[in-house]
């Protein structure tokens, strides 16, 4: 149970790290992994400033364990010389205290001389981490001005990939459907089309239908019977010469329902005929 909630709970963090990359900005993931890496050298450079200070510690120990050495061999000889010169002097005494200090010294100089060899050894392991550390630091400098010399370079990339990105989008939604609620201008287009040649044929259908010639034929005859209403207003205002005004007095005048609609027009051709 254990490991199938461990496979679980890795499974839904690999998930949430996907889903969180393909949303997040990458210039914000660039000034991020710039500020790291620049942590992370300042940490190089204490770690190496520590190694330092313990190489300058271990050398300033083994100076004075040289100097001590150096003033243990000076006290040791002058102790032999002190006690031999009693020794010839026949002072006994003095020469037994004198050789005693002797010893004494040269336990004390053993011990430094042991003391030095090691310090001398940490004095060198520590020069090489000094050095290895510095070296460590000087390339982690130099990879760290590469990185802010890239992230110019990568933010400018990124910047074209952005314009690129909108054009491209701007291109497709021309001719590709890019979502429900806005259409595109291939789908506008299309839409228009279809009405005027929808509108076109209407027309023609219109044009060529039974009530048009109808409405055609209705047309003619109220416009007929409008001039004919004129032309006897114009003889009843004694407008036209000859028996023009009486013929158009005595003639009935039609009603729409009684008269059809080319009799209005026989009256003037009956004119010439009187």
């Amino acid at each position: 149970m254990f490991k199938v909630l461990r496979r679980w709970w890795k499974y839904m963090t690999a998930r949430t790290d996907k889903a969180f990359n393909e949303r997040a900005d990458p210039s914000v993931q660039l000034e991020q992994a710039i500020t790291e890496a620049q942590d992370q050298h300042r940490r190089l450079r204490e770690q190496a400033a520590n190694v330092i200070a313990q190489q300058k510690q271990t050398e300033l120990r083994l100076s004075r364990k040289l100097d001590e050495l150096e003033k243990a061999n000076n006290n040791a000889r002058q102790a032999v010389l002190m006690a031999d010169d009693a020794s010839r002097k026949g002072d006994t005494a003095k020469a037994s205290e004198y050789q005693r200090a002797a010893e004494a010294i040269a336990t004390r100089l053993v011990s430094l001389e042991k003391e030095v060899s090691d310090l001398s050894a940490m004095a060198l392991q520590s020069t090489q981490a000094a050095d290895q550390a510095k070296a460590a630091v000087n390339a982690n400098a130099q990879m760290l001005q590469q990185k802010l010399a890239e992230k110019n370079q990568l933010m400018g990339q990124l910047e074209q990939a952005k314009m690129a990105e909108q054009m491209n989008s701007a291109m497709a939604s021309l001719n590709e459907t890019v979502g429900q609620d806005v259409p595109t201008f291939a789908e506008v287009r299309e839409k228009i089309e279809a009405r005027y040649a929808k509108a076109q044929g209407m027309t023609e259908l219109t044009e060529t239908s039974v009530e048009s010639r109808m409405l055609e034929i209705e047309q003619a005859a109220a416009n007929t019977e409008a001039q004919a209403r004129l032309l006897e207003i114009r003889a009843q205002l004694g407008l036209d010469g000859g028996t023009a005004p009486a013929e158009a007095a005595s003639a009935p005048t039609p009603t729409p329902e009684a008269a059809p609609a080319p009799e209005p027009t026989e009256t003037p051709q009956a004119q010439p005929g009187t």
